[in-house]
């Protein structure tokens, strides 16, 4: 029978190794953005007897794949074999050892038989194999990402972290990290909580939150916003996208600081938009305010947290830049384009793109929350922004394909209106001075990097 095994050595004690794979959402966290799988069903944990039960995707084709775990041991291992699914057999073990000093060993054990026998490993064993090594690769590194990411924080009790916006690109990434690390997470939704599930509800355009269900936070994290990029910027259109973050902004801020406990720091997503289209000129958290529709937006959704800024709650506005993310954003819609070889600049290609990997986002919000000496604006972007052309090139590169298609800016300006022409055509150079004074450490700072790590490439 086949087997398939992966050890790296983590920068973290055992423990520390142990219990991030023993908390709930671990199993999302470990998921890479380009596989396909949806968990429909757990009960338990890690522990023996415990049942996921999930849906895999390949092509168009979905299978359910149900897994029993069994052979736990607290602190050093568990595994989890397949009952229902796509392989005639499949077991999963996972080791965490004791390494030298202040480190551990992470070893997954697969021992695997596809299907239709000696047939099914004649043709699949060699893409069965690949594909393991891609998985594991990812895994292996998120894991030693996080560690080292929480590693500083081990000793400090669990907080209690609620956040809106949870079920966004952003929202969706920073709650499984936060839970992963040991917090209590808590979600704003706008409809009916699930029964059970640790869901408040809110209505910010009707002033409806339970103040006595947010008592004792020690974290608020707000990103609810309607997205800026989803369709034409018509007046209605616009109006709502203002309406959404200054409105919901100030309304949070204004209950927080009503609480007779209210939390220690309230995180703000804010955007880069602040700055307007600025040419070459080198932005940092100091540089003052553009001109147009978004900074006049992003100036006023800043505002709104005065009420918790006066109420002695630290507050940071994160300005965030071109989020990159394999399944939604930007680099979702450039990715077909650019896979069928018609990829390239838009424009004259001279505008700077001020972009951020997603994990490294995730770990701004996270330092932002535990750094006490972080407030006000903090520029949420990568140290090297580069043109538009250089991101078209560089992304080539990565994908193997050319990117001499360029889209000229009429066009952008016939297909999306004043939205391409503010998001698409004009840019801004922008610097994280404060993450970069107070020792923030980016793990991907490079596009080139960046883009390799969210394609699995």
């Amino acid at each position: 029978m086949p087997t398939f095994e992966k050890e790296s050595r983590i920068q973290a004690p055992l423990k520390e190794l142990f219990n991030w794979h023993n908390r709930p959402l671990s199993f999302e966290r470990l998921t890479p953005p380009w596989e396909k799988i949806k968990v429909l069903e757990k009960q338990g944990g890690i522990e023996d007897g415990a049942r996921a039960v999930l849906e895999v995707q390949e092509g168009p084709f979905r299978r359910r794949w149900v897994a029993i775990h069994h052979d736990y041991i607290e602190g050093s291992q568990f595994a989890d074999e397949q009952v229902q699914g796509p392989f005639a057999k499949w077991v999963h073990t996972h080791q965490f050892l004791p390494g030298e000093g202040d480190t551990s060993i992470l070893r997954d054990r697969i021992d695997y038989a596809p299907p239709l026998g000696f047939v099914g490993r004649l043709l699949a064993g060699g893409f069965i194999n690949k594909k393991l090594d891609r998985i594991f690769w990812f895994r292996h590194t998120r894991v030693k990402n996080d560690l080292k990411r929480l590693h500083p924080y081990a000793q400090q009790p669990s907080l209690k972290i609620l956040v809106s916006g949870a079920s966004g690109m952003i929202g969706s990434a920073l709650t499984t990290f936060l839970s992963c690390a040991g917090n209590q997470v808590q979600t704003l939704v706008r409809r009916p909580p699930r029964l059970e599930s640790p869901e408040i509800f809110w209505d910010p355009y009707h002033q409806e939150l339970d103040k006595a269900s947010i008592e004792s936070l020690d974290a608020v994290v707000h990103l609810a916003g309607e997205n800026i990029g989803a369709g034409s910027w018509t007046s209605a259109r616009k109006e709502l996208i203002r309406k959404s973050r200054i409105e919901g902004t100030a309304f949070l801020a204004q209950t927080l600081a009503s609480l007779k406990h209210p939390p220690k720091v309230f995180v703000v997503s804010s955007a880069i938009g602040f700055y307007g289209d600025r040419g070459e000129e080198e932005l940092t958290e100091e540089s003052p305010v553009g001109k147009g529709y978004l900074p006049e937006t992003c100036q006023a959704w800043e505002d709104a947290v005065e009420p918790a800024r006066k109420a002695g709650i630290r507050v940071v506005n994160l300005r965030t830049g071109i989020v990159l993310a394999r399944n939604t954003g930007a680099l979702a819609k450039m990715l077909p384009p650019f896979y069928a070889g018609a990829g390239g600049p838009m424009g004259s290609g001279d505008q700077w793109m001020s972009w951020i990997s997603l994990e490294d986002l995730v770990g701004i919000f996270h330092y932002a929350i535990n750094n006490p000496n972080l407030s006000g604006p903090v520029n949420a972007t990568a140290p090297w922004p580069v043109t538009n052309k250089a991101f078209a090139k560089t992304l080539g590169r990565v994908l193997g394909r050319p990117a001499l298609f360029p889209l000229p800016a009429f066009m952008v300006k016939a297909l999306f209106g004043e939205m391409g022409q503010t998001l698409l055509l004009e840019g801004q150079k922008v610097k994280p001075a404060k993450l970069t004074a107070a020792g923030f450490e980016f793990f991907y700072p490079d596009l080139e990097t960046a883009l390799k790590w969210e394609l699995g490439l």
